[in-house]
């Protein structure tokens, strides 16, 4: 009977304006806790006591309570059911991104966002994602240390560089005095996916010339299986009855992981008007994955191999057949520091230094190097990649006194040089190595996951500098307008200048009108400049092994299928929308936009390989060439343009004794690639276009009355496309709309404790099944843009002093 109701009720209820969650303060009032909160904003503006109404560009902003109103550890998971323009997905057994999962901002790529903390440039991950992009690894960062989050849905690339071309999230730290701690458990409605959170935060008053606040926390979650057993299994179980097959082979959903996040944010004051500050993050985490199961009866693996080993057979050792155990360790670190303050009552500036550094490590258990026959071990160190970048800024803003104007011009300007490195050290030499058994067929490499090999090992960097100018000028009372311009030169490709138009239009105090016209870049990365990579996949038709590689653009046997040297993405973007705000308590905004970009960055298709070409990677010594099937490369190869409209609107009222608050927030965008050069194929097209839907939104209602308050949430995906990632002949299926809804209870008692019981999916709403994945084991796409894992119960206290 839900199901049937689902789509009249998501239409009802999204007629009715409402508003973000609440908090609760010391004094128990009810003060707003998520969306547009009418406080000073730093994104987007460099002009003080600007809120999101004043705004020159949309900026949505999330307070903390509004954070924590989801139980998920991850930011990104956080973000998603808040902020409908964001998404993220869950990518099962897809090697490194399940842990670092690819988040996207209006449907454009994860490195077409920037994300910022206290206003400085996050490093990237190491890992180059979803069809290649290297973007920031939001769960790195603790939740529990966040104040707020700004998100500035407009392009920014004059304001702040490359990768601002959807927009910017600005995290930023929590500063305030005090401790405060929590403790939350939660698990699936099928009984797994136990998870435990921990977090402690404490902030100290540093003899009235500053503050340091730090904060950890720890996460501990288990694994989530949504898996049927395979056909085949099911076949070999009852041709060999003497074995014990596990059932199922393999478990596609979350990952085992544990993660230990801390944050550190301070500032003192100097003599004179200086103030020093400095903030930083580290997280180390690790987590296991299963890969796909390797069938004695059908896996290369096995074949017997009469010229280098004839003695000896798999199945003494995987007589169950096996699969792989993937294993990721993460070492994350952000350290910022700087001098700030003022030359008069006009000029203010700021000089800081950063440096970031994102190390992964794979290791890969429970399979085999096939080539070594018995000399091959059964665990491996795949090796790891690192990505670290520095950053020395130099800014200066001017209140700039101009008779002609109705007050003075905010006049921003500085310089900044950014230094960025990509390093592969090599696995294990058993991880990569050709063994004497290729030459009867069976594969080299750790099976599933095929080590960086010593040829590919190497560092990457590139440099570069930057200048740019910023005006915001209030020609009257009602009309502002502004201009940015930055330029940049980077050693790798050359240098690019980008401007940003902006004006504001106010008709009443309540009501304005705003619009921008800005150009944009994003930059590739030493790591999409250079490196390649080899891995392994399982056909789903055949249940057979292939190989595929990814070769450096500037590879003489990649450029025979059509790759050229990478050139930046450029971007031309249009935003013009309303803004309103009454004293009753309602207020929103209504935005439509345009993104074009120009020489869009993906992965190529895969191009099959011939005995000639696969001479030609043997002989360049690519792990696994023996048996690849096929290569594919980085490149320019298409533009997009993306188009939609944002929604956001909350309303505040008395309800009895209490406080109702109602909010609503829907993203409609729609992407269509403009051009392509053939490279990207059919299924690129597919996923760019149709991979997430168009329509996505959520509407939340909390009432808060004594100490007590309800929350619930509905949250809405409209239809979108899968492919099965076939290596030749895709599969594509339609999925439909999903609805879910989540709903808790909490009580603040006397003395600072809190405790909060919840339901995320209440209903235990599950996603259309992937029938193209049936014979995999697979029950629900991998490719899901929301969780397929069920409901989700959880119990969360809380203590704040």
């Amino acid at each position: 009977m839900y199901s049937s109701l689902r789509k009249p009720l998501a239409i009802a209820v999204a007629s009715v304006f409402s508003l973000p969650l609440y908090a609760q303060t010391a004094g128990g009032t009810a003060e707003p806790s998520s969306a547009l909160l009418e406080e000073v904003i730093v994104t987007g503006t460099r002009v003080e006591n600007r809120t999101s109404f004043d705004a020159m560009a949309p900026v949505d902003v999330v307070s903390e309570e509004a954070l924590n109103s989801v139980a998920s550890s991850e930011l990104v998971d956080k973000l998603t059911h808040i902020t409908p323009s964001f998404n993220v997905q869950r990518l099962p057994l897809n090697d490194g991104l399940i842990y670092v999962r690819p988040a996207t901002l209006r449907g454009l790529s994860p490195d077409h966002t920037l994300v910022l903390v206290n206003g400085k440039r996050r490093h990237r991950s190491a890992l180059l994602g979803f069809r290649g992009a290297q973007g920031a690894d939001l769960a790195q960062i603790p939740s529990f240390a966040i104040k707020r989050i700004e998100v500035l849905r407009d392009g920014a690339s004059a304001q702040y560089g490359s990768d601002a071309i959807a927009g910017v999230i600005n995290l930023i730290l929590d500063d305030t005095e005090g401790f405060s701690s929590y403790i939350q458990g939660s698990q699936y409605s099928e009984g797994d996916g136990d998870e435990l959170q921990v977090g402690l935060r404490a902030g100290l008053n540093l003899a009235d010339k500053g503050t340091l606040t730090g904060t950890l926390e720890y996460t501990d979650a288990e694994p989530t299986s949504r898996s049927r057993q395979r056909p085949d299994a099911i076949v070999f179980q009852q041709e060999n009855p003497g074995l014990q097959v596990p059932d199922p082979v393999q478990n596609w959903g979350q990952p085992e992981r544990t993660a230990l996040r801390v944050a550190l944010n301070g500032d003192y004051a100097l003599s004179g008007s200086a103030e020093l500050y400095a903030f930083g993050t580290y997280g180390d985490g690790e987590g296991t994955s299963d890969f796909n199961w390797r069938n004695p009866e059908s896996t290369s693996a096995y074949r017997p191999s009469p010229t280098a080993f004839p003695d000896f057979d798999l199945n003494d050792i995987f007589p169950a057949g096996f699969s792989p155990q993937f294993s990721q360790e993460d070492q994350d670190l952000s350290t910022v520091a700087g001098v700030r303050g003022d030359a008069g009552s006009q000029l203010t500036w700021d000089g800081s230094v950063s440096y970031g550094r994102n190390t992964i490590d794979y290791y890969i258990g429970n399979t085999i190097n096939g080539s070594l026959g018995p000399a091959s071990p059964t665990s491996f160190y795949a090796g790891s990649l690192i990505q670290s970048e520095t950053n020395l800024n130099l800014d200066f803003v001017y209140s700039w006194e101009l008779g002609a104007l109705s007050g003075p011009a905010n006049l921003a300007f500085g310089a900044e040089r950014r230094r960025e490195a990509y390093e592969i050290e090599a696995g294990e030499l058993a991880s990569y190595e050709v063994g004497p058994g290729a030459v009867d067929g069976l594969p080299s490499g750790s099976n599933g996951f095929p080590g960086y090999s010593a040829d590919q090992a190497d560092t990457y960097d590139q440099e570069s500098y930057a200048v740019y100018v910023d005006l915001e000028a209030p020609m009257t009372e009602q009309l502002t307008l502004g201009v940015a311009l930055r330029y940049e030169d980077f050693s790798e490709f050359g240098d690019t200048t980008d401007g940003k138009f902006s004006l504001r239009y106010e008709f009443t105090d309540g009501l304005a009108f705003r619009a921008t016209a800005a150009t944009g870049f994003r930059a590739p990365t030493p790591g999409q400049l250079e490196s390649t990579r080899t891995s392994q996949g399982l056909d789903t038709q055949t249940l057979n092994l292939f190989t595929n590689g990814r070769l450096s653009p500037t590879d003489p046997i990649a450029q025979v299928f059509g790759a050229q040297p990478l050139q930046a993405e450029e971007s031309t973007s249009f935003t013009a929308g309303l803004t309103f705000r009454t004293d009753g308590g309602f207020s929103g905004s209504l935005d439509v936009y345009q993104i074009e970009v120009d020489d869009r960055f993906g992965q190529s298709q895969t191009f099959s390989v011939t005995d000639e070409i696969r001479e030609g990677l043997i002989a360049q010594g690519v792990p696994g060439a023996d048996s690849i099937n096929g290569v594919n490369f980085f490149t320019n190869a298409f533009d997009t343009k993306t188009r939609g409209v944002d929604l956001v609107a909350s309303y505040r009222m008395a309800a009895g004794s209490g406080n109702l608050m109602l909010g609503t927030a829907w993203n409609y965008n729609d992407t269509e690639v403009t051009r392509t050069d053939g490279t990207i194929g059919e299924i690129g097209v597919v996923r760019l276009e149709d991979g997430l839907p168009e329509l996505t939104g959520n509407v939340s209602l909390e009432y808060r009355v004594a100490g007590f308050d309800l929350l619930a949430r509905l949250r809405y995906y409209g239809p979108w496309t899968d492919s099965s990632g076939q290596p030749t002949g895709d599969i594509y299926q339609e999925f439909g709309e999903e609805t879910v809804f989540d709903l808790s209870a909490g009580y603040a008692f006397d003395g600072g404790l809190r405790a909060t019981l919840g339901a995320e999916n209440l209903f235990d709403s599950y996603p259309d099944e992937a029938t193209f994945q049936a014979n995999r084991g697979l029950i629900y796409s991998r490719n899901s843009p929301y969780d397929t894992d069920g409901a989700l119960y959880y119990l969360k206290l809380s203590y704040t002093y």
